[in-house]
């Protein structure tokens, strides 16, 4: 039998790719550099195994960032598409609060073919969290349990949506919501976002994102460092900026967060 021969199945992207695709497509447009920093973090870590209530590091890093965001307006912010299109200048927007966009990995839908999810079984979902910085450790960590685990048509309604909608339509409404100065722009996308496969081992520094700063950590290491990403949007962000916001960061996680997870070892353990 020739190469020739061989018999190719091929299929239509299913719907969530679609939409992850027109995403990516999306945030090709951003001016995204990166900024790293090895940051030590061998006693947030001794504090979250001595803590009473499991707490995981997406969010010790979401709440910790969103500390930093408070005295950096640029973290919060966007650019926005001009008052008058094609003849006015670009904007920028300001969230009074953050909200965070955790990148979560979890089965796909019964409504998914049976073929896709053979192939893929699990589906990339966008959990927004509002003002994670004033929500108390444990609470963020049960809404992000909650985002993992709650039926998808309680927690993704919106994506779930979205994902339904004739593609041409999706793009624009996605492109609208992308340089939206409207208030509820934030709550739709988040003014930032945390992508991360240090669960997995492997870290994923270059992840496509369209939101102004996005982070990515990577797995702890036996002295206790860890490298974190901070991707920029150039239009509102330099690299000096950037590298003082990942500085900020360090220092809240080994600071405030060490303190509030210190203050939870003295609780009852709950149940694993």
């Amino acid at each position: 039998m020739t190469h020739a021969s061989f018999p190719i199945a091929t299929r239509r992207l299913d719907a969530q790719r679609l939409l992850v695709s027109d995403i990516v497509r999306l945030s090709r447009r951003i001016p995204i550099f990166p900024v790293e920093r090895v940051m030590h973090l061998a006693a947030v870590e001794e504090a979250r195994r001595r803590c009473a209530a499991r707490i995981g590091w997406a969010a010790v890093f979401l709440k910790a960032y969103a500390l930093v965001a408070r005295d950096r307006p640029a973290l919060r912010s966007w650019v926005a598409a001009p008052r008058v299109p094609l003849l006015g200048r670009l904007r920028w927007a300001t969230s009074p609060v953050s909200v965070a966009s955790l990148a979560l990995s979890r089965p796909r839908g019964e409504e998914t073919p049976a073929a896709d999810r053979t192939l893929d079984p699990d589906a990339i979902w966008w959990a927004r969290i509002r003002a994670p910085d004033e929500m108390p450790l444990p609470d963020l960590q049960a809404e992000i349990t909650r985002c993992m685990t709650a039926p998808l048509d309680d927690v993704f309604k919106r994506q779930l949506e979205l994902r339904m909608v004739p593609r041409l339509l999706r793009r624009l409404v996605l492109r609208w919501n992308l340089r939206s100065a409207a208030a509820k722009r934030a709550l739709r996308i988040g003014t930032f976002s945390l992508s991360t496969l240090a669960g997995e081992g492997c870290s994923n520094r270059g992840h496509p994102t369209f939101l102004t700063s996005s982070l990515s950590y990577d797995p702890l290491d036996d002295a206790g460092r860890m490298r974190v990403t901070l991707l920029a949007d150039h239009r509102l962000l330099d690299g000096v900026p950037a590298a003082r916001a990942l500085a900020a960061l360090e220092q809240t996680l080994t600071g405030e967060i060490v303190h509030e997870l210190v203050t939870l070892t003295d609780r009852p353990r709950s149940p694993a």
